[in-house]
Order: C-alpha cells, then sequence, then structure tokens
C-alpha cells in the first residue's frame, strides 16, 4: 500500500559545547524542519568531547523522536549543514520520513580465526535485492570491514554499502556506535532501506593516472611480481624517472595504484580503478607490494593524488554521478557525507571543501550530515569497498519508476 506521507530529510548541527544545549538545539530543529513528519530513520554522528553524554545520547533521541532507527557514531570532525567542523565539540542529527520503505537496523561482529577469514556473526536483513541500500558504521580496532564487504559482494550483489569507520579513538573500545538502546564500543551497526527510497552513491577517490597502464603479468598474495612481462620494480622505477619533477615528489611522498574493476576493459576513465595505496617494495623479488590482493591479468595503473586533482575528481563526480540536480523542496531529498580524516584541512586550503562540492554538485540547500571517517565505505563499479583518502556521498531520493 502507498502512503500519503511525503518524503522529507532534516538535519542539525550545533557547536555548542554543552553537551545538554547541543543535544537541545539540534532536536528542536529536526522538530520543526520534519514539520510533523514522524521519522523513519536518524543519522547521529558527534565528537568525543562531548564524553558521558553520549552514553544515553541513542536512547534520548528515540525517546523524543519516536524511532529506533538510530545509527551513527563518533568522530575526530563532524560534518553538518555547510560546515566541516574539525578537532572541535559537535553534534550534528539527521533525520528522514521515509515512505513506502522498510528500514532494519542490524549489527555485527567478527570471530578471528589463526590463519583463516573471520567469521561474523550476522548479516544484513535484506529482502529484495534491488530495492536495497545499507548503512554501515564499524570500529576499526575490533572489526575487519574489508572482510565484511567481500561478504556482502558475495552474499548481496548490487546491494550498496555506504558508510564508515568510526574515528577519534586512540585504541579499542574508544569509538562508540550509537544505537536507539545505547552504546557499543566495538563491532558493527548498521541500517538496511528496502522500497521507496532511492540511494546514489558517489566515491570520490581523488587521485589521477601518471604513466600508462600496466597488465600484471605475475602476482602472489599482494605482490605484483611482473607489470607487462618486467619485473615491477624496474616498471615503476622507468615510471618514476620520466614523471615531472612535481608528480615525482606526490609518488614519492604519497605513491598509489589503480586497479582496474573491470578485467576485460582495455580503456579507462574516471571511476574505473580501485585505488590502493602501495605499502612497500621486495628488492630481492623485484615486487611491489600493495594494501590489495592484485590478480594475475587484471590492469594497474599508477596514480599520484594532491589536493587539485581530489577537488576536481569530487566535483565531477558530484556533477555528473550525484544523481543531477535535487529539484523542488530542500527537504524532499537528503545527503549523508563520510569523508576521509585525512582530508579537511591537512588536504584542502579551503575551508569545509568536502561539503560544499557536494552541495554546489547537488544544486540544492538539502539536509546533510556526516564526519570524519577512519576509512570510508561505499562502491565502485558494482561492489564495496573500504577505502582512505575518499569522501563518500550518499543521496537519499524518491525512487523514480
Amino acid at each position: 500500500m502507498t502512503s500519503n506521507r511525503p518524503l522529507r530529510f532534516a538535519a542539525a548541527l550545533s557547536v555548542e559545547p554543552d553537551s545538554a544545549k547541543a543535544e537541545r538545539q539540534c532536536l528542536d530543529r529536526l522538530t520543526t524542519d520534519l514539520d510533523g513528519s514522524r521519522p523513519d530513520l536518524i543519522a547521529v554522528f558527534v565528537s568525543h568531547h562531548h564524553g558521558a553524554s553520549i552514553e544515553e545520547l541513542g536512547p534520548r533521541i528515540a525517546r523524543e523522536l519516536g524511532t529506533n532507527a538510530i545509527v551513527g557514531c563518533t568522530g575526530e570532525s563532524i560534518i553538518g549543514g555547510t560546515r566541516e567542523v574539525e578537532a572541535e565539540p559537535a553534534l550534528s542529527l539527521w533525520a528522514a520520513s521515509l515512505p513506502d520503505t522498510r528500514v532494519t537496523t542490524f549489527e555485527c561482529t567478527a570471530k578471528p580465526h589463526e590463519d583463516e577469514r573471520p567469521t561474523f556473526s550476522a548479516r544484513p536483513p535484506i529482502g529484495e535485492r534491488t530495492q536495497s541500500s545499507i548503512l554501515l558504521f564499524a570500529d576499526p580496532f575490533s572489526f575487519p570491514a574489508d572482510d565484511y564487504l567481500r561478504v556482502l559482494n558475495d552474499e548481496f550483489p548490487g546491494v550498496p554499502v555506504v558508510g564508515g569507520m568510526a574515528s577519534g579513538g586512540m585504541g579499542p573500545g574508544q569509538n562508540l556506535l550509537i544505537t536507539a538502546d545505547g552504546l557499543r564500543a566495538g563491532g558493527a551497526f548498521g541500517a538496511v532501506l528496502e522500497g521507496g527510497v532511492e540511494v546514489c552513491s558517489v566515491v570520490s577517490q581523488g587521485c589521477r593516472p601518471v604513466g600508462k597502464p600496466w597488465v600484471v603479468t605475475a602476482s602472489h598474495e599482494n605482490l605484483v611480481q611482473k607489470l607487462g612481462g618486467r619485473a615491477a620494480v624496474e616498471v615503476l622505477a622507468e615510471t618514476l624517472q620520466h614523471l615531472p619533477t612535481r608528480d615525482r615528489q606526490l609518488f614519492q611522498r604519497q605513491p598509489f595504484v589503480g586497479l582496474a574493476i573491470d578485467p576485460a576493459k582495455s580503456t579507462f576513465e574516471r571511476g574505473d580503478f580501485l585505488v590502493r595505496q602501495i605499502v612497500g617494495v621486495q628488492p630481492q623479488e623485484k615486487a611491489i607490494a600493495v594494501s590489495d590482493i592484485p590478480r594475475r591479468g587484471s590492469t594497474l595503473q599508477f596514480l599520484v593524488r594532491d589536493a587539485d586533482s581530489a577537488s576536481e575528481d569530487l566535483a565531477a563526480l558530484m556533477s555528473s554521478q550525484g544523481g543531477g540536480s535535487v529539484e523542488g523542496d530542500a527537504h524532499g531529498a537528503g545527503a549523508l557525507l563520510f569523508s576521509c580524516n585525512g582530508r579537511g584541512s591537512r588536504m584542502f586550503t579551503t575551508r569545509d571543501h568536502d561539503v560544499t562540492k557536494v552541495r554546489a554538485g547537488l544544486h540544492a540547500d538539502l539536509p546533510i550530515a556526516g564526519f570524519f571517517a577512519m576509512g570510508e565505505i561505499g562502491p565502485v563499479g558494482k561492489r564495496n569497498f573500504l577505502h582512505a583518502y575518499t569522501a563518500s556521498v550518499a543521496v537519499f531520493r524518491a525512487r523514480r519508476s
């Protein structure tokens, strides 16, 4: 049965250091902007400055706004409205009234096994894959999100997963996941959305190619041994030798490779590569170690990242793949933004960079919230990955028939 109530979103940000006042400010703003609509999903992002008050934050919000579907976490820096509040007190709330949409929360823990992949306590409760999306938040010290995403890719192909790893904590138990019935100091917590809301995901990896693409002709685990039949280290050295000075310096400071998502492709464009770091070299084997498992026969591209390329990439993706402009009522669509904690003022000279680019690309003053993550989750191609140094965006709007 189709509901008559409209799709509606609201968001509120408070930088008030007094926790009770910050919470009150955000709740009052949400209530006003929801304009009588009942929220079906609430996202909460809060800085560690709010300390002990975080413990009952989820239950208090659930009681006041009348929903148990609450997700979110603590973050080193918090996003809301037009701002990215870095390393200062902040609370950001986001609410969505989602007619004809089933929202189901779930939690999961991981059990490690020596010399084997971990096992997981739960799967997302997905019914109809073609109309499903997942929001996922996890603790980086206790939950191997990359392994979990591999499981979800295999068991729920084509279902997008967007979210991030809680940040700001320096060790196990310090990052907190926020739910309607309290906190989780480990594991993962998320929500499945099925039905009337469409979630358009955008992942900006912010790199540009240098040199030419190479075919991986020999590899072992995370080692690239040969490229185009030649020792990988020799190919890397030759590539560096022919780079302009600035690109060479960028690569030496932060070396990246792109691994082609589609092995059948021979020409590549934006979004065709999964960006991974070079984590070392093996001189004896003349091999390059990367932070993934490169497959023999796949294409590898050397990459560099700087503020200009990251800015241009996000702007272009939001313009071309962000679902176009969001027309009409500013509360009829919403967005969540998960930026790497290595972005912000650490990467850009302008304040509020990522949220400004997202808003400009959508051409709307839509409700937006998020945080700086210790790893961002989002799809590249048709598979979901855990990223670094990226901006992962989820845009919510009515599903088009």
